[in-house]
């Protein structure tokens, strides 16, 4: 059973510095558990600061394996790559060795092949229900999150890992929500006066999966959702909201 954590921020930077305590907490704790924690990151502008600040810890790097929740169908060297600027963030400045840096390919001619070989990945290395410690996500402010738009294909893909999604004519490669749905933790950073209406929806008791696909993320274990004060004021009058 899902449980869902919601706290509300001041600001970003008090957001940015509460998500980085509990992403450093759950790196230990699954390292003492299971001798490693597997990591699928965001992209966007929110979380680069969160990287930043994980690139200045003393952290058990050799036992961190990290992975991404989804790309733009770009080169590494694009300005619009995810794994481009986590890299320059953080990965490049810690000594986590290269083997356990999982980045999603973007060189296939095709995106479907892409998704393929990312699944296959997860497979050989995470096992066919693969299970990560944590997941990284944002949400823009139609509701999506990942690369799982409104009303597109693979918001309901619940047959695969990994699958193409698509920003009108960009495509993507993403995580599905029923591998994010395995997770031990999933943690929302979400900032942004723009991001309300969308909030309402995801909190509400009924609305549309297909229309707010960040709906469709009920992990197993723990739901975070880390907010700043701008877009927190949708839902803080929620009963189980903490105020910062």
């Amino acid at each position: 059973m899902t449980t869902v954590q919601i706290e509300i921020h001041p600001d970003r930077p008090a957001l940015v510095a509460r998500s980085l305590e509990l992403v450093k907490a759950r790196i230990q704790t699954a390292v003492a558990a299971h001798g490693r924690c597997v990591i699928a990151l965001a992209g966007g502008s929110t979380p680069k600061p969160l990287y930043e600040g994980l690139a200045q810890l003393n952290l058990p790097w050799s036992n961190i394996h990290i992975f991404w929740g989804d790309e733009r169908y770009v080169p590494i060297e694009h300005p619009d790559s995810n794994a481009g600027m986590a890299k320059a963030a953080w990965l490049d400045q810690v000594p986590i060795p290269v083997t356990q840096v999982h980045i999603m390919p973007t060189h296939f001619a095709e995106p479907t092949e892409a998704a393929d070989a990312y699944e296959a990945l997860l497979k050989d290395l995470l096992g066919y229900q693969p299970t990560f410690d944590i997941v990284l996500l944002g949400m823009g402010d139609d509701g999506h999150t990942l690369s799982l738009f409104p009303h597109t294909a693979a918001v309901n893909v619940s047959d695969r890992l990994v699958t193409v999604g698509e920003k009108g004519e960009d495509p993507r490669i993403t995580l599905t929500a029923p591998v994010v749905n395995q997770s031990r933790c999933v943690m929302f950073l979400v900032s942004g006066s723009n991001k309300q209406t969308a909030l309402k929806a995801v909190f509400a008791p009924e609305a549309d999966d297909l229309t707010f696909p960040s709906r469709k993320i009920r992990p197993q274990g723990e739901l975070w959702w880390l907010l700043d004060a701008a877009a927190g004021e949708a839902v803080k009058a929620l009963p189980e909201v903490r105020i910062y």
